[in-house]
């Protein structure tokens, strides 16, 4: 009879190699999906930009393109409209205050004119003939004063005599009292007379006083008339140079419509547009250098306008001292702007990855490179040649600086 045989229980030597296989089996597995699977971008080396990471002094600034622009531009506005009838002086001419570069037409003011003059002269003769009648009224009102003024003088003396020979008993009773009833009478007529002299006075001060304000008045109105006939005559409204003009004879001028501006050219200021990402750090006063023919020349950053319009904003600058002797209306120039003072600092040159990447993160080169992996960073300022490395890069090491676009999301780039 078969003796039946145990198995023994628990790991044998055998078992330890399956473990082992087993192990590396999935370590195997691990490194092929891991590992292998970084998504990987072939690419030849002449076809990349590559630029190498160092550190030196970082210089504040940026380079901008600006134009030539006359320090002063006046614009000139039809004051009057009318019909151009001459042009005196055309574009690009030198003009000085008050010199005349149209002259207009119009029939309607003339009309205004016109009627303004026969008003005025109706109203003179207006005031002559009020106050011819208010003469004559205040001479026959005081040709009647002196008049009851005599009587009454005369008529009180016979009335004071005739009371005392009344007393006295020496006329009768109805003569005294004819001669008291007369002065009376006398009396009120005088009081009469001198009131109504006293209205007239004041009547024809009053009255004259109104007519000399109505005929002021008219007078005013047509030199208003008179000076609107002289804005038919468009003048220059300061030394200069005249831009443009838009206007022809025969042409219909508009009051108020734009015709043409003057550039006051007794210095020069240069126009310039601005990326929106330096908006918070340009401000006034800030300093500006142009190189011209080996000379540099010193500017201030004079106006900053608040409008951003496709991602620039615009700023004035004027010269500080000289400027070029050649410079000329509408000329371009390069100009450096500085932002601050010039630090220490890790400088990354500047290449389109940074429109890819948005300074967040870069392809770095290995020490052999021929491979490039992407890596953090961080950035700060920047001028027209480097960027300021804060973070994720060391001086000596080399960075793909080229359009990422191709690119896509690749973790890895190879260099053939």
């Amino acid at each position: 009879m078969d003796i039946q045989i145990k198995k023994k229980k628990g790991f044998r030597k055998k078992h330890y190699g399956y473990i082992a296989l087993c192990l590396l089996v999935l370590f195997v597995g691990y490194q092929f999906v891991f590992v292998t699977s970084i998504s990987t971008y072939r690419i030849e080396r002449d076809k990349v930009s590559i630029a190498k990471v160092t550190d030196g002094k970082f210089d504040d600034y940026i380079t901008i393109n600006g134009n030539v622009a006359p320090i002063t531009t006046i614009f000139m506005d039809a004051y009057e409209g009318g019909r151009v009838s001459e042009k005196m002086i055309e574009e690009g001419a030198t003009v000085k205050k008050g010199d005349i570069i149209l002259k207009l037409e119009n029939m309607n003011l003339y009309e205004k004119i016109m009627a303004s003059e026969s008003n005025l002269a109706l109203k003179q003769n207006d005031l002559r003939s009020t106050k011819l009648t208010f003469d004559t009224r205040q001479v026959e009102g005081k040709r009647s004063l002196a008049t009851a003024k005599t009587d009454l003088q005369r008529l009180k003396r016979n009335f004071t005599q005739n009371k005392s020979l009344y007393k006295e008993e020496l006329i009768s009773k109805e003569k005294y009292l004819l001669s008291k009833e007369d002065y009376e009478l006398a009396l009120e007529q005088f009081n009469i007379i001198k009131l109504q002299k006293d209205n007239d006075d004041n009547l024809r001060t009053t009255s004259l006083s109104g007519l000399d304000t109505d005929l002021n008045r008219m007078r005013k109105t047509l030199a208003m008339v008179y000076k609107r006939l002289d804005y038919l005559n468009v003048r220059a409204p300061a030394d200069g140079q005249l831009g443009f003009l838009d206007a022809e004879i025969g042409q219909n001028i508009s009051q108020g419509q734009r015709i043409g501006q003057i550039n006051v050219l007794t210095n020069f200021k240069i126009e310039a547009n601005i990326d929106e990402h330096y908006i918070e750090r340009v401000k006034r006063e800030l300093q500006g250098v142009l190189e011209r023919n080996g000379t540099n020349y010193f500017l201030r950053l004079r106006k900053v306008y608040p409008e951003v319009r496709n991602g620039k904003f615009k700023v004035d600058l004027v010269f500080m001292n000289d400027k070029p002797e050649t410079i000329r209306t509408g000329q371009s120039y390069n100009l450096k702007l500085k932002l601050g003072e010039s630090s220490d600092a890790i400088l990354l040159p500047k290449g389109s990855f940074f429109h890819s990447t948005g300074g967040q993160w870069i392809f770095v080169l290995n020490p052999d490179g021929n491979e490039a992996v992407k890596r953090n960073i961080r950035v700060g300022k920047q001028n027209s040649k480097y960027y300021e490395v804060l973070e994720g890069l060391e001086p000596r090491e080399k960075v793909i600086i080229s359009n990422y676009d191709s690119f896509g999301d690749v973790e890895k780039i190879i260099l053939k």
